[in-house]
């Protein structure tokens, strides 16, 4: 389970990120089903595509390891 209020960055929470980055993420996944061929290309994808804070974040990063299936 996610602590989606954990918090990141000058008020910016784990469900934060998870939320500006998820439309993408879909749009991704729906028109290639396969965007990511591993864990390391998935966790460079979310770093580079989060707002302002473009350090690893854990949680994010887990959260979309989980529902790309990989």
């Amino acid at each position: 389970m996610v602590d989606r209020d954990k918090h990141i960055w000058e008020g910016w929470t784990v469900g934060h990120f998870i939320d500006d980055i998820e439309p993408i993420f879909d749009m991704a996944t729906h028109i290639n089903r396969q965007p990511f061929t591993n864990k390391v290309e998935l966790k460079k994808w979310v770093k580079d595509s989060q707002p302002y804070y473009k350090k690893h974040i854990p949680e994010v990063y887990k959260y979309f390891l989980k529902k790309s299936g990989l």
